[in-house]
């Protein structure tokens, strides 16, 4: 069973977010980019079937600028077999749209016949919880979102899912995609031996020209603002006294 897991190169989860003066999005240069976290959980997920014996092969993609190769590396590390990527823009300001995203990727696809898409559920940088799902249905295969738990057996996938009331469980038939919650599983460290194997892995490049997919974006950031400063907390002198500011105060007693 081949497996595909799509990758993004995102801003480090551990790096404050600064916006851009102008508020035109988020400032990235000489900051430290690495892998969205929920797509190194989805490629641990597949690292783990194919030492289990239930995958073949492991093939990472990223679509994106010349930088994410180094993403693509740290897949290989991790335990890819070989990496995609997708050369769509010189801009690393510029965010490739869900999408676009999902229409190279049903390409790729049906180029590579894969069994199986592990995705992360979103990237960690615009949030958008949308190319899963985008994909699936333009492959017209079965999904299962939000997945803490996958069991692969007899041409189908069992799901445990997250949902608002608890857990749910849901049997996808294969060919499917899947993608990956937090409580899916932690990744593992990269060694420096896997780091010198990654090296000699294979990395193919393509353009967005081998696709033949329209680049033109259909989403326009009007404006990008930090949260506000929470304010500063009170302290108060007894439980009476906390009482008569959340009802009066605060609002949220009655």
């Amino acid at each position: 069973m081949k497996l595909l897991v799509p990758v993004k190169r995102v801003v480090d989860y551990n790096v404050k977010i600064r916006v851009n003066p102008d508020g035109s999005g988020v400032e990235t240069s000489n900051v430290k980019m690495s892998m969205n976290p929920f797509d190194e959980i989805a490629l641990e997920e597949a690292v783990r079937m194919k030492e289990k014996g239930v995958a073949s092969e492991v093939v990472a993609i990223s679509i994106g600028t010349q930088q994410a190769k180094e993403t693509l590396r740290t897949a290989l590390a991790l335990g890819a077999d070989r990496a995609i990527l997708v050369d769509a823009t010189s801009d690393m300001k510029q965010d490739i749209e869900p999408l676009l995203v999902a229409k190279i990727l049903a390409k790729i696809v049906a180029e590579e016949k894969p069994d199986l898409v592990i995705a992360g559920k979103q990237a960690i940088d615009n949030d958008m919880n949308a190319t899963g799902q985008m994909l699936a249905g333009l492959l017209g295969w079965g999904q299962a979102t939000f997945a803490s738990a996958i069991e692969i057996s007899a041409g189908s996938a069992v799901v445990t899912r997250e949902i608002d009331g608890g857990l749910q469980v849901i049997k996808v038939a294969l060919p499917a995609v899947i993608t990956t919650d937090l409580r899916l599983n932690e990744p593992r460290y990269i060694s420096l031996p896997s780091i010198m194997k990654a090296k000699k892995k294979p990395l193919e490049e393509k353009s967005l020209a081998d696709f033949g997919v329209d680049p033109t974006p259909r989403l326009r950031v009007i404006h990008t603002d930090e949260p506000k400063q929470r304010s500063a907390g009170m302290r108060v002198g007894s439980v009476d006294e906390l009482i008569e500011k959340l009802k009066n105060e605060a609002g949220v007693l009655s």
